[in-house]
């Protein structure tokens, strides 16, 4: 549904984009990840015909940008970070006036007006004025409006941002519904356990570079360094981490203070407050349910055993410059 090959945006001595190549599948939902000043939202403008590229392609469903526009723009919906809001409208106002942009007409467009309604939750808001709506429901009317024309794709620029936490919710519910229609959906954001939630697969870009494209497993699993366990036992702690340090694979073996509220690692008796972390190296082929085998073999007693989970924040953190140990 969207490719890039070699796609590149230059501003005077400035890369903003550096030989992109990027391909998205229909009905992905793609989130595109990196630092301020990465090229997130040059592409998203690209490929929303709103920018030139300096080199290379984009293409949408096939056709390209910069030559094809026109055929481009009825099958993209494009939400930018920021609304500007149409002073003296109210809610049907505005959607009714880009309905008639996008040519729909009479008892159709409103219709349609009732269902993006509908969809997003504006009902009770139909009459309200839109710069007098707060930045959440102001972003829910962004969406609504792109909507009219039922594209294929949408592009999403920071839509959670600056928006309250149950605003992100009520936009990651809405977003997941038009995943669940058929959209292509791209989404950046530097809200990334949402789009963990939220996106099937995932870009890293930096600098103008893609770093990683793939599904959010790979990425997580591209990230991983080494499994790490946490192993509370209910006393000898320093002689648990002793022995598990022998283990073939383990790079190094920690001890940390229990995080507040751990079920059964207290220093009252069960346990003394301390966890043992155990990182194996990269390329350990030793199978982590050898720690629990080992220590009960070696006669202590285990209180909780969790092994940790790269989530997509550790994962980007690893994958750019920013890459954490």
């Amino acid at each position: 549904m969207i490719e890039t090959i070699n796609l590149t945006k230059r501003y005077g001595e400035l890369v903003a984009l550096d030989s992109l190549n990027l391909s998205i599948e229909a009905g992905d939902c793609f989130g595109f990840i990196g630092p301020n000043g990465a090229g997130k939202s040059t592409t998203i403008k690209i490929l929303a015909t709103l920018l030139k590229p300096s080199s290379g392609q984009a293409m949408v469903d096939g056709l390209t940008v910069g030559y094809q526009n026109r055929q481009i723009r009825p099958i993209i919906g494009y939400v930018p970070d920021f609304m500007g809001a149409y002073e003296d409208m109210v809610v049907t106002e505005y959607l009714e006036f880009f309905a008639a942009c996008y040519n729909i007409n009479g008892a159709q467009r409103k219709k349609v007006v009732g269902d993006v309604l509908d969809l997003t939750d504006l009902n009770y808001k139909a009459n309200a004025e839109v710069n007098g709506l707060s930045r959440g429901m102001q972003q829910r009317l962004s969406i609504a409006r792109v909507l009219l024309h039922d594209p294929k794709v949408l592009l999403m620029d920071e839509p959670a941002s600056g928006l309250d936490p149950r605003a992100r919710i009520e936009i990651r519910e809405l977003l997941k519904e038009l995943r669940r229609m058929g959209k292509t959906i791209i989404i950046s954001s530097h809200i990334l356990p949402e789009l963990g939630d939220l996106c099937n697969t995932v870009g890293i870009i930096e600098r103008g570079q893609l770093l990683f494209s793939g599904s959010v497993q790979q990425a997580m699993q591209r990230a991983k360094v080494g499994n790490v366990v946490h192993v509370a036992v209910v006393d000898r702690t320093v002689q648990a981490a002793k022995l598990l340090q022998t283990m073939a694979g383990v790079a190094k073996v920690t001890l940390t203070e229990a995080p507040a509220g751990t079920q059964g690692v207290t220093s009252n008796g069960h346990g003394d407050g301390r966890v043992i972390n155990v990182h194996f190296d990269a390329d350990a082929k030793t199978d982590v349910s050898d720690v629990p085998n080992l220590l009960i073999n070696g006669g202590f007693r285990i209180l909780t055993f969790t092994e940790e989970a790269i989530n997509l924040e550790t994962a980007f953190m690893r994958l750019t410059k920013g890459a954490v140990q």
